[in-house]
């Protein structure tokens, strides 16, 4: 496989997963405590993500187990706070699902995720 290939499908497994764990796996519990600096709901939500990350690593082994976890802590801890900035902002505003505020804060929070696996991709695939 060509490395812009590889690129492309571990980008396309990255954005499937972060449908599947936003969407597909976040209960109202996880929902209700991302908000809350240091609850347990959104440390367990950043590593779900973080645990569904870990496959890209395994099928596309060019790093090191070094590098590899290096990326999970900063996925883990990027994520964690994007998520949390989010809802410290639309709690601060009063934003509801019927507000656009509250849809423009969601579609930036998807890019920085989107933009964080893009640099995680960045470092761990080979340039050429």
């Amino acid at each position: 496989m060509l490395p812009a290939h590889s690129a492309l499908a571990a980008m396309a497994y990255l954005l499937a997963k972060h449908a599947v764990a936003d969407f597909g796996l976040q209960p109202q519990l996880i929902y209700n405590q991302k908000g809350i600096y240091g609850a347990g709901g959104g440390l367990l939500h950043a590593f779900i993500h973080i645990f569904l990350t870990l496959p890209v690593f395994l099928l596309f082994p060019t790093g090191t187990v070094g590098l590899a976890a290096a990326l999970l802590a900063g996925e883990f801890i990027v994520h964690y706070h994007i998520d949390w900035a989010k809802e410290q902002i639309v709690r601060h505003y009063g934003w509801k699902l019927s507000d656009r505020q509250y849809w423009c804060a969601l579609g930036l929070d998807q890019l920085l995720h989107g933009l964080t696996y893009i640099a995680i991709l960045w470092i761990w695939l080979p340039a050429a």
